[in-house]
């Protein structure tokens, strides 16, 4: 299949996004960015939902209610959910590496169902697991199914069309589809960032009490 040509840097960029997140979260190693390789360690269920501050928005079992601050309900399908609200508040609250995960792969999955799908799904519809292991791989199916979206774009012109991707929760019925797809580059490098110095800090969090001052 040949991918348009203003659409072919934004997907190896996107892959290379994807899987790099992963490698930081599943390894077992992890390309340093200079050709050697480093051991990733394995993302436990304790860390996929720590919470080092108070109030943070997290991943929750529906039966433990709304506990981040300024949160009002969980949002998704089945046992777990993930904390929010109608507004989102400002300043933007401290969220867990559970959270950004949750919110990454339930972004990938209605946007590509809303682009090349039933153009039904919607937060209620998406299931968030508590542990580990599926998050990565609900993270995993929803990456694939965007890049499936991508894929199926047959020409430049639909690159310009305004709502080629009719997903709810953003801009994308405004947006020409060259620049959703940008945006979701964007939210992939830097959520996965910040999931990358929460793994940091999660495996460093013994030695804070050690610091001067």
């Amino acid at each position: 299949m040949t991918v348009p040509g203003r659409l072919a840097p934004l997907l190896d960029q996107y892959d290379f996004g994807c899987t790099r997140l992963v490698q930081r979260l599943g390894g077992p190693l992890l390309d340093s960015g200079n050709g050697l390789e480093v051991p990733v360690p394995t993302l436990t269920d304790a860390e996929y939902r720590w919470e080092p501050a108070a109030g943070m928005w997290s991943v929750r079992r529906r039966a433990d209610g709304v506990l981040g601050e300024g949160a009002t309900v969980l949002v998704g399908a089945g046992e777990w959910g993930r904390d929010a609200a109608p507004v989102h508040p400002v300043p933007p609250p401290f969220t867990t590496l559970a959270w950004r995960l949750s919110h990454l792969a339930e972004m990938l999955a209605l946007r590509a169902d809303h682009t090349v799908g039933a153009h039904r799904l919607t937060r209620d519809d998406h299931v968030t697991p508590g542990d580990a292991v599926g998050a990565l791989a609900a993270f995993e199916a929803a990456a694939q199914a965007w890049r499936e979206a991508l894929l199926a774009v047959p020409d430049e012109a639909t690159l310009d069309r305004i709502g080629h991707s009719q997903y709810p929760n953003g801009s994308d019925p405004e947006d020409r589809f060259l620049d959703t797809v940008w945006w979701v580059n964007q939210e992939i490098l830097h959520h996965g960032a910040e999931i990358a110095l929460l793994r940091d800090l999660y495996r460093e969090r013994g030695r804070w009490s050690a610091v001067p001052g």
